[in-house]
């Protein structure tokens, strides 16, 4: 009888979830749209479309250096530096490091390009500032949003952050910079700063995942989930949906095999329902 209880206990609260997952499920699907439909429409008017892709990155660098004014204030409500329409027109946000870069690789994506965040670390593997990556030629090539310039060589071509880890040929492309602090430099660069989870460090989280699947960073462009709050609550919900759902069908299995219990399927309920009502109209 115990037994009985418990299982009660577990199948509702595993119907709670799935009510509770779907619903979030479809406003972040109605979220993630609409945020998309946003961007889309706001890159088709400063990227141009038939552009090569450096011509892209350039449109968007511009556009983020010398636009329209943008609001130069905060609104009545707290800006949130992960939403698109905020680090898009707002001047304080595209001036820190972390929104602009948002800002960068939302527009970016929407134009049709590949791009992603990077993190450098400094020596205590704390973020000291964050740049996006391109895919130009081939490479991923590295732009930092907030400076609004491409690093690249004598030459004029696209450096990677491989290539940026030589002190000689980091000191040649920001020699043109203005006022760039030396000290972002990329011997610790990073697209997931797995040092802010809590109790990661102490488990080695990034040497254990490096070691499972060593390709883990390059694999997923974790940017999307980390940068897109709207995509972070979809991909959620989806995830949590799948295993609310996987829980059940366990359940039903456990319950029917070893307790004994029969349910009445859903089809089957809906039958009995319509059934009932037809022979009612009669």
């Amino acid at each position: 009888m115990k037994q009985h209880r418990l299982f009660q206990f577990f199948w509702y609260a595993t119907d709670a979830v799935l009510v509770v997952s779907f619903l979030f499920l479809m406003y972040g699907a109605v979220w993630e749209y609409s945020t998309t439909s946003y961007l889309k429409g706001f890159s088709d008017a400063i990227v141009p479309a038939s552009g090569t892709t450096d011509a892209k990155v350039e449109a968007i660098l511009a556009w983020m250096e010398h636009g329209p004014a943008r609001h130069p204030t905060s609104p009545s409500s707290p800006l949130v530096v992960r939403n698109p329409e905020d680090t898009l027109n707002y001047q304080g946000l595209l001036s820190v490091c972390g929104s602009a870069t948002n800002a960068f690789v939302n527009l970016a994506q929407s134009s049709g390009l590949r791009a992603r965040r990077l993190l450098l670390l400094d020596q205590q593997l704390q973020s000291k500032h964050v740049v996006a990556e391109v895919m130009m030629d081939g490479r991923w090539a590295v732009v930092d949003p907030s400076y609004r310039f491409v690093f690249r060589d004598a030459q004029g071509q696209p450096l990677t952050r491989q290539q940026l880890k030589d002190p000689a040929v980091f000191r040649e492309a920001i020699r043109g910079v203005p006022g760039y602090p030396e000290n972002y430099t990329y011997e610790r660069a990073v697209h997931v700063h797995l040092a802010r989870i809590p109790f990661t460090r102490s488990i080695h989280l990034r040497r254990i995942l490096d070691r499972v699947w060593p390709d883990w960073e390059e694999a997923v462009n974790w940017t999307y989930v980390l940068e897109r709050e709207s995509f972070a609550l979809f991909l959620s919900s989806f995830l949590l949906f799948c295993f609310a759902l996987g829980f059940r069908l366990l359940l039903s299995w456990y319950g029917s095999r070893r307790l004994g219990i029969r349910r009445t399927r859903f089809r089957d309920q809906l039958q009995r329902v319509g059934a009932t009502l037809f022979s009612q109209a009669k």
